[in-house]
């Protein structure tokens, strides 16, 4: 009947049939116009919630649940090391001897080591792809890296000079007989030596000030590579922006240095009745219970000889227990104060901080110690306490870098400066060298949450004093939106030498802190989420996380399938941007209620929270999780409304990275 009724209206209705079918035609134009526009839309509900965002079960060496499976195994290298620094020379000599344990399932017929100094050399692969412009990485004078005097291994009661291979910054030992699984062990002993650069590509060297250099001395030692479960040695050279990736265990260090420098290092010094004088030790022992700074050297004692015992030579002798790794510092021109830490568990521990005259002035380093009694106390409440007996902050040519126990900071900072270089850098003790993540492939799972918690620590420090000048106190403003997740950004998920220098700070720091910010505040919310992450930490807390584990950890201690999100921030350099479309009423009347329609523009999808006011003054939040987008990137839902709708604003609250918000706000037209 239908079909035969219009057959009929063709036929005799011939002009009408011409009218109509010029609407119909310019009613699908607008249709095909309609579906172009949504067209423009490249998010794609089938790629974002793929079901095999894991395509690897867990095992019994890492739970499919996140955690260190039943069999997790990790080796284990302990140090003993006797070194010399030269300050005549500028350079470092001595001997390493290394304790292995091999707790793999595989025997093991060679080592590898790490040789960081062979960096400087003018032969490096560090040299040979650093741009002409140069760079924080890049190094100003070359010298002969780490030269090996002499190596030896001990193993099944055998003592023989092995046959080892240098490449770069890598050597490779051979053994007479494969090192046996599940608990094999050996003895390695080197004796090297080193020229200490001036400035060692802002992770270590020396700098001249009016009282004497200042030696800031790290990757000094020759230590091993990781050998695990992933994918056995990694051995990835050492070029400049990658940092570190190392094993557990203790490390004693003993330094001989001329007798008018004072020492500071990772760890416990044991025999400070040889390295400082009578007075120095009774103002040690008031630091050690002290919540205020106590002077150990002060400014008006560096140029007095009685403030240093009388030796020609000290040696200094540390140790430093389940570490990754460990640094020192050695200058004659050292003001020195400390003051006492409160951990938690009622533990005490001694903050510290070296540096020259130059370096106190307004807000400058002498306010140090009580910045690194805050940061140390603040992480320790809210993540996971302070395992060791010191932490010291040095002064000197080195403008921000961590080891454990001990940082580097640049010698000129004050005030907002000293405080965000500082907390980033004690920051870093939780990751990685409590949370040992690889540095050289991974950058943002140090970096970046590290950033994520130096923003919660800078909003707590004397009340908020520095905040308004943090690294990351706006991350959401437009500006910061459009750079972060701009076309030429690099995304997260490379290792730092792919990502291009000028994106380093956003890529690797920036960026993954936002993304843990918008992971506790707009997704899993704030209760969730920091259950989750403090459980990542314990789990995790010296031993060796893939991303994977941390993406399975949140996931299955938050209770919360995240696959899409782990896709959108870290795989993949998607942007977010949602757009109100519509707003119409149910049969044209406000009072029957409104349907809104929002649509999802680029990649990222993400929960959106709506702000709807009306215009008779009622105003309605909703919150629409990331499911709206599984099945399209429109949504349309009802709204009950009383009165006309006069706004709708998305994401009124600015938590979401939205790449244009010119297109989230909808008002009503005015006659």
């Amino acid at each position: 009947m239908k079909g035969y009724n219009l057959v009929v209206f063709s036929i005799i209705f011939p002009f009408q049939k011409y009218i109509l079918m010029k609407k119909l035609f310019f009613s699908f134009a607008a249709m095909i116009l309609g579906v172009v526009a949504f067209a423009q839309s490249t998010y794609d509900n089938r790629d974002a919630f793929n079901p095999t965002f894991y395509t690897f079960p867990g095992n019994e060496f890492r739970s499919g649940s996140g955690e260190p499976g039943p069999k997790y195994w990790q080796n284990r290298a302990d140090y003993k090391i006797n070194a010399t620094l030269d300050t005549v020379n500028n350079s470092v000599s001595g001997d390493v001897e290394i304790s292995y344990t091999n707790n793999s399932p595989d025997n093991l017929k060679f080592i590898w080591l790490q040789v960081d100094q062979n960096i400087y050399r003018k032969d490096s692969r560090a040299t040979a792809t650093t741009p002409p412009s140069g760079g924080r990485f890049a190094t100003a004078k070359y010298t002969d890296g780490d030269v090996v005097k002499s190596i030896s291994v001990e193993y099944d009661g055998k003592t023989f000079t092995p046959k080892y291979n240098v490449t770069d910054t890598r050597m490779q030992v051979w053994l007479q007989d494969a090192l046996k699984s599940s608990g094999g062990k050996l003895k390695i002993k080197i004796n090297y030596q080193f020229s200490v650069p001036e400035y060692g590509t802002d992770r270590m060297g020396r700098l001249k000030t009016k009282n004497g250099w200042i030696y800031e001395i790290a990757q000094w030692f020759p230590r091993l590579c990781v050998y695990d479960d992933v994918q056995g040695w990694n051995t990835l050279p050492y070029l400049g922006a990658g940092e570190f990736y190392l094993e557990y265990g203790d490390i004693e260090f003993n330094i001989t240095a001329p007798g008018n420098l004072i020492l500071v290092g990772s760890g416990e010094l044991t025999n400070p009745q040889d390295c400082f004088t009578p007075e120095q030790l009774k103002r040690l022992d008031q630091a050690k219970n002290s919540d205020k700074t106590v002077m150990i050297r002060s400014d008006k004692e560096v140029t007095d000889p009685n403030s240093r015992p009388k030796a020609a030579n000290i040696t200094w002798k540390f140790k430093i227990n389940n570490t990754r790794d460990a640094a020192w510092a050695a200058s004659k021109a050292f003001v020195y104060d400390a003051a006492k830490i409160n951990l938690p568990s009622g533990k005490k521990s001694l903050a510290a901080s070296a540096y020259p005259v130059e370096s106190i002035k307004k807000d400058g380093w002498q306010r140090s110690t009580e910045m690194v009694k805050a940061t140390i106390e603040f992480y320790s409440k809210n993540f996971y306490e302070y395992p060791w007996p010191v932490a010291t902050n040095v002064a000197g040519i080195v403008g921000g870098m961590e080891y454990p126990g001990i940082v580097f900071c640049s010698s000129g900072e004050s005030g907002a400066g000293l405080w965000g270089v500082e907390d980033h850098e004690f920051g870093h003790n939780w990751f990685p060298m409590i949370v040992g993540s690889n540095e050289r492939k991974y950058a943002w799972m140090d970096e970046g949450f590290n950033t994520y918690i130096n923003n919660l620590s800078t909003a707590a420090f004397n009340n908020g004093e520095f905040n308004e000048q943090s690294f990351f106190n706006d991350p959401t403003s437009p500006f910061m939106i459009k750079y972060t997740f701009g076309d030429k950004m690099d995304g997260l998920f490379n290792i730092p030498e792919v990502i291009q220098a000028q994106n380093l700070g956003v890529a690797a720091y920036l960026k993954p802190a936002m993304m843990l910010d918008a992971l506790r505040n707009a997704v899993l919310g704030k209760d969730r989420f920091d259950a989750a992450f403090r459980e990542y930490i314990q789990r995790w807390a010296y031993k060796h996380p893939t991303p994977w584990d941390f993406f399975r950890t949140m996931e299955n201690v938050a209770g919360e399938d995240l696959g899409w999100f782990w896709k959108a921030w870290v795989l993949n350099a998607w942007k977010f941007d949602v757009a109100v479309k519509d707003v119409s009423y149910i049969k044209n009347k406000a009072e029957n209620g409104a349907q809104i329609t929002i649509q999802l523009l680029d990649k990222m999808p993400m929960p959106v929270n709506v702000l709807i006011k009306e215009t008779n003054g009622k105003e309605q939040r909703i919150s629409l999780p990331v499911e709206i987008w599984q099945r399209g990137s429109e949504w349309t839902f009802n709204v009950n409304t009383t009165s006309e709708i006069k706004e709708v604003t998305l994401d009124p609250d600015k938590l979401l990275p939205d790449y244009n918000r010119d297109n989230n706000t909808w008002k009503k037209k005015t006659p």
